[in-house]
């Protein structure tokens, strides 16, 4: 089909030119209604329907080059833009200006420039919505600037109205994106962030929109409300954007999000159930190098075709021609482009173009088949789809020597650097069947022309109403305003069985102790919303060593049970992620690269773990191969050798056994190990362990209260000046039975210092300085943060004074290296010698932010036979291991961050 569609392509290309290249030269249609040469045009498209689009000023810049249409700048304002619509799909019919009625309404001056985008309509076709952002207020601050709204069009009445009338609640946030729901309620995009800032006014904090993981502009979430702008809900968490939701045939909405947590950084298809359950992956993780040539693409503004597949826009993540390609994904079949559901790596793939093999979403080079900026497919088994097009074209100069627009051909390309002409976007009529590209609006200078939709019918949505308390929501947990995950194993990675024996045999505490378990304890992490630096001017060095993970709120500590499942509690309505550790607390698996969210009362089901470079699929639940955690064999008994109270139901995993029997494990600020599977009439119980913070004598970084009762509200914060440092300068000293006689001292600074008890230069134990004077390298940190991440020199002590060591350099073959000047000549001294050179000898730093495994400098010197062993309790040991593992970061509350 692509083939003879480029052929046919080609074809009206070629026939077009004619008739385009007299418009260019002449402007025709400039200026009149329709902008289609005022009925010059043939009617090759005419259709029973009307038809609205977006009409707009070219964006270009002070230099006069076309503004880039950045995928992350969702708020960007570029003014010129007006709502039109025409009476039916149809060169000759009459084009009206919706848009009019904001300045017939005096809301604005007749000429002030607005901005219109992201239409979309209601599934009987009466009724349109779409983002408005009112004009620029001129010499006023960027907060002080109108937000983008959602606006609603009833094509019966003729009618015009701002979804949320309240202009204070409409100011609220940006408002974007807004699609029907089936019960003609409203999803859209939105920084105003609802549920996040009610969470933060409970954890202490002043109410803000959270910034992106880039903190750039503030996130953009998926909101839900009435159609009279009512009952605003937030429904997902991501900590970075979410983006362009539409509503599936199956009622589930689909987004996309922008995956950005430590650095991801990309953009992939999700799916969410309208209240905010089920939030899964549809696609996209390893299909981002897909595009023209091979280069990185996103998948931008999804939309379901009628034959089930999901249109998207896939094109770069800036794009200066405002362009991308048109591309069909089958997501039913595929969880990417080669992956498909279930039964992993397929001969075909999941995407197809829809546009000719010449068309490109390759910034870097024209594409010869033209332009394609928006797409909207029509409902009527007629293969048709309205897009928004440009044709290719090049500025050469005539024989008169005037410069002239001409359509690109492969001759004219493979010219010496070929000049390419400004974009012409109109509306055209793409169908699939006749494989033809048919004008509907041609364009004009100076304009483009997109966002095309049909006020058209299409089968209603399934609708699926809110979880229902009682059965798909649990009671109890709704009202403690927590979910549940369930992992069936992590011991199954991708279906690979990685506990080293196996499952069953891992699960049995008669052929495995606790301490050969390798994953002991799940670590709960919730990212921490970033204030702009209006309202907090967070440094660099607010960050530490590494933004990777930017800053990192410890939710809480579950068990993982013998078999490697675990069910738990976790807050809703937050962003989370979680990570295994080892009994010492320490990550052993990589960084859980998604953001979850659960609803309150929800139970999140996961079969089990998966690398981030997985090829099967992982994160939808439907498209993923059975556990391998075989659960229960036999209803009514035990799992082998376990206590016979923790009776199993047939195929229950043992964190399900639990549940059932005791409820979901419930978080612990601190680190907890009881056996409780092993029979005692089997062999003796594990002992029991516990790190608890009450045990420390430094500053504990969370309540009394979560101390002794975890609630969905218990945070773990830790900032180094305030929780690290004093690790360094506790006092540990064992005096001998007079009270006087000191008979130890391992008190970190008085060894790692770089004076000894008499105020005297000495150089510090083991080149490590932990005190907490100011850093000579980074004032804002103090010298032992500097030292345990950063290079350093060797010091010595030399009349008197500590400074870095020198060494003699010599070169790769042993020889000593000379002082030269300019040219290459030795510099002699005045005894006519040549002078050595001499460089300072560099030493790595102990400590790796983001992982306590691999900063076995220090910890193996506390272990037993360690230099420091017993030096440090071990609930200090677990302190600095969960601090390194959520990334080491200097503050990990912005509002401790030291302003000027």
């Amino acid at each position: 089909m692509l083939k003879t569609y480029k052929q046919k392509f080609s074809l009206l290309r070629q026939i077009g030119l004619v008739c385009c290249s007299a418009l260019f030269l002449s402007a025709c249609g400039s200026g009149q209604v329709g902008g289609s040469g005022g009925g010059q045009e043939p009617d090759a498209v005419v259709q029973d329907l009307p038809i609205v689009y977006v009409k707009r000023t070219i964006p270009i810049d002070e230099n006069g080059n076309l503004i880039s249409l950045n995928l992350l700048e969702p708020a960007e304002f570029n003014p010129g833009a007006e709502l039109l619509l025409r009476e039916l799909a149809s060169p000759s019919a009459n084009e009206i200006s919706l848009s009019q009625v904001f300045y017939d309404q005096g809301l604005y001056e007749e000429g002030a420039l607005i901005d219109i985008k992201d239409l979309s309509v209601s599934a009987d076709g009466r009724k349109l919505v779409f983002a408005m952002r009112a004009p620029e207020i001129e010499n006023a601050d960027e907060d002080e600037q109108p937000t983008w709204n959602i606006w609603l069009y009833d094509l019966d009445t003729n009618a015009m109205n701002r979804v949320i009338p309240s202009d204070l609640i409409a100011e609220d946030g940006q408002d974007i994106a807004p699609a029907f729901l089936p019960d003609g309620s409203i999803v859209f995009s939105s920084t105003r962030q609802q549920a996040n800032k009610s969470t933060l006014l409970d954890e202490g904090k002043p109410q803000y929109a959270g910034q992106d993981e880039d903190r750039q502009v503030d996130a953009f979430v998926l909101h839900t409300m009435d159609e009279e702008g009512t009952n605003i809900r937030q429904i997902t968490f991501n900590m970075s954007h979410d983006l362009d939701p539409n509503v599936l045939s199956n009622g589930r909405i689909v987004f996309s999000r922008w995956d950005n947590l430590a650095g991801r950084n990309q953009v992939n298809l999700y799916t969410v159930l309208p209240d905010g359950r089920e939030l899964q992956i549809l696609y996209g993780n390893h299909s981002h190098n897909t595009g023209t040539n091979g280069n990185r693409i996103e998948f931008v503004n999804p939309q379901e075709m009628p034959s089930g597949q999901v249109l998207t826009m896939t094109r770069a993540r800036t794009v200066d021609k405002w362009s991308g390609d048109l591309t069909t994904i089958d997501v039913e079949n595929f969880t990417d482009n080669t992956i498909a559901v279930v039964t992993g790596p397929s001969s075909s793939t999941a995407q197809v173009s829809l546009t000719p093999d010449n068309v490109s979403n390759d910034e870097s080079e024209i594409s010869e088949g033209g332009y394609f900026n928006s797409a909207y497919p029509l409902w009527d088994n007629t293969d048709r789809i309205l897009v928004s097009w440009s044709l290719c074209r090049l500025e050469i100069t005539n024989a008169a020597g005037n410069p002239e627009f001409v359509a690109c051909t492969e001759e004219r390309l493979a010219e010496e650097n070929p000049v390419e002409a400004p974009s012409r976007f109109g509306i055209w009529m793409m169908n699939l069947q006749e494989n033809t590209i048919l004008p509907i609006e041609t364009g004009e200078e100076g304009f483009m022309y997109s966002e095309a939709v049909a006020m058209q019918p299409k089968p209603i949505q399934t609708f699926i109403p809110d979880g229902s308390i009682g059965t798909e929501l649990d009671a109890d947990l709704f009202d403690e305003r927590v979910g549940v995950v369930h992992i069936r194993s992590i011991y199954d990675l991708d279906g690979t069985d990685v506990s080293g024996v196996s499952i069953p045999v891992m699960a049995d505490p008669a052929l495995v102790t606790a301490d050969q378990r390798p994953a002991r304890f799940l670590r709960l992490v919730k990212g921490v919303s970033m204030p702009d630096r209006d309202l907090v001017d967070l440094p660099g060095t607010a960050f530490g060593r590494s933004r990777f993970q930017l800053m990192r709120e410890i939710l809480g500590y579950v068990p993982i049970e013998p078999d490697g499942s675990v069910k738990f509690k976790v807050p809703a309505d937050v962003p989370f992620t979680i990570s295994v550790l080892d009994a010492e607390g320490r990550r052993v698996s990589g960084l859980h690269m998604n953001w979850l969210q659960v609803k309150p009362g929800e139970t999140m089901e996961c079969r089990g773990c998966h690398t981030g470079n997985s090829e099967l699929p992982h994160g939808r639940i439907a498209a993923q191969p059975d556990s391998i955690n075989p659960g229960a064999m036999t209803t009514g008994v035990p799992f082998p050798n376990t206590e016979p109270a923790l009776f199993a139901d047939a195929g229950e995993s043992m964190a399900e056994t639990w549940s059932r029997l005791n409820g979901p494990r419930e978080p612990s600020v601190d680190i907890v190990f009881n056996d409780d599977w092993t029979d005692p009439t089997v062999r003796a119980k594990d002992p029991s362990f516990e790190r608890l913070y009450s045990d420390l004598t430094t500053e504990v970084p969370t309540t009394l209260a979560c101390q002794s009762q975890w609630t969905a509200l218990c945070r773990i914060t830790i900032n180094y000046e305030e929780h690290i440092q004093p690790l360094w300068d506790r006092e540990r000293i064992t005096l001998d039975v007079d009270g006087i006689t000191v008979l130890s001292d391992y008190t970190c600074t008085a060894c790692h210092n770089r004076e000894d008890a008499m105020s005297m230069p000495q150089v510090p134990a083991g080149q490590l300085e932990l005190t907490s004077n100011p850093s000579t390298d980074e004032p804002d940190h103090f010298t032992s943060y500097r030292e345990l991440f950063f290079g350093d020199n060797e010091q010595e002590v030399m009349n008197g004074a500590l400074i870095d060591r020198l060494v003699q350099l010599f070169d790769a073959n042993g020889d000593p290296v000379y002082e030269v000047d300019e040219n290459g000549e030795l510099i002699l001294d005045a005894n006519g010698d040549p002078i050595p050179v001499f460089v300072t000898v560099p030493i790595g730093a102990p400590l790796v932010a983001n992982s306590a495994a691999a900063s076995g400098a220090l910890f193996n010197t506390f272990a037993a036979g360690g230099s420091h062993a017993g030096y440090l309790d071990p609930v200090e040991l677990k302190l600095l291991a969960e601090w390194l593992d959520i990334g080491a970061q200097y503050y990990n509350n912005p509002f401790d961050v030291p302003q000027n």
